[in-house]
């Protein structure tokens, strides 16, 4: 089975490109990349996190135990990295051709 890119997918795999992170550090980075336009639940994030880790894309890198409650850290593996480099080309390919459009067509916001 092909794992389907969302835009939170995307977002949850841009928010590890950098660094690790926690849960709740992911949801943060998410909010932050989104402009706050997307904002993960916790049930939304761990099925996420779920599907991108039987993916192969991301994977557990550690915990901590912090105010007595578990942190698990996750990170992008190599295939997580090519996956959101690949998305974000093609989102790139995609504003060039819309941009190319709208420019040409006066009606739609065009010169």
């Amino acid at each position: 089975m092909t794992f389907r890119m969302t835009e939170q997918a995307y977002l949850v795999l841009l928010s590890l490109a950098d660094r690790p992170r926690h849960g709740y550090g992911i949801v943060q980075e998410v909010t932050a990349l989104s402009d706050g336009a997307t904002r993960l639940g916790a049930g939304t994030l761990y099925g996420l996190l779920d599907r991108l880790g039987g993916a192969g894309m991301v994977e557990p890198c550690g915990e901590e135990v912090v105010d007595g409650r578990l942190r698990r850290y996750y990170r992008l593996t190599e295939t997580g990295s090519a996956a959101v480099t690949a998305e974000t080309a093609r989102l790139r390919a995609l504003t060039r051709r819309a941009t190319s459009v709208l420019t040409n067509r006066p009606a739609l916001g065009g010169v």
